[in-house]
């Protein structure tokens, strides 16, 4: 069984989500790169740096793992960021008194989380108003503050992928307790209605990406016509597997 795969000096993770209350307990900084955030690893060198220092990296993307059994027959596991959450949000119905603090691209998606998370019982959530961060020059002293008086056992980066990483590396290299730093960019918005409408069968099949496409056609169809350099890049590239 493959347990690892190494792409670009990126190690993914195949997990299994039957194990999710094992993945959960672990302490760290969770990525799930999608494909087009994925593509541009040779030209944004920090948000390739933060995923190579991600305690966990999940196979969010179908199209990737589609393109690794097409070049180079390697059979992985899509663990989406969709998946993730609806397991989690689950854990968190039966963990009531953990503490989340979400961090938010703006007011509207805050609301909308901040209610999503009450409604499932827990007591203590916190929402932080993302500033437009500087990618390359990444520093948010004001956030590390909070975060650091609140102690919260679950950070949740709602903000977009390429930038929400650099963040996470940041979190993760200047708090010093113990906690789990969840990088799932938008996927909270298809819980909350505020993005477009994905279920566990949409996702099963892979076909997330035509569900957003459909709903949002101007950002999403820009977004995956980046995303198509990620196919030379699976073919060309010498793939290491690891095997449990």
């Amino acid at each position: 069984m493959i347990s690892k795969i190494i792409f670009n000096k990126i190690t993914f993770n195949n997990l299994d989500y039957k194990k999710f209350n094992k993945i959960i307990s672990k302490k760290g900084f969770f990525v799930f790169p999608a494909a087009p955030a994925l593509a541009s690893i040779k030209s944004h060198g920090l948000y390739h740096k933060s995923i190579q220092k991600a305690d966990l990296v999940f196979f969010d993307s179908g199209f990737f793992v589609l393109l690794l059994r097409i070049f180079k027959n390697i059979k992985v596991d899509k663990f989406s960021g969709y998946k993730f959450l609806n397991l989690f949000f689950n854990y968190l119905r039966k963990n009531k008194k953990k503490k989340v603090f979400c961090i938010d691209p703006n007011l509207t998606f805050s609301k909308s989380n901040k209610i999503y998370l009450k409604k499932l019982g827990l007591k203590k959530t916190y929402n932080f108003l993302a500033p437009v961060y500087d990618k390359d020059k990444l520093v948010d002293k004001k956030l590390l503050k909070i975060i650091k008086k609140v102690k919260p056992n679950f950070i949740i980066t709602n903000i977009g992928g390429g930038v929400q990483e650099v963040l996470g590396l940041y979190l993760k290299r200047n708090l010093k307790f113990k906690t789990t730093i969840l990088c799932t960019g938008g996927a909270i918005s298809f819980f909350t209605g505020d993005q477009a409408p994905i279920n566990n069968f949409i996702d099963k099949l892979y076909l997330g990406w035509l569900v957003r496409l459909v709903f949002n056609p101007l950002i999403f169809f820009k977004r995956y016509i980046r995303g198509l350099r990620l196919i030379p890049m699976v073919f060309f590239d010498k793939i290491k597997v690891i095997n449990s």
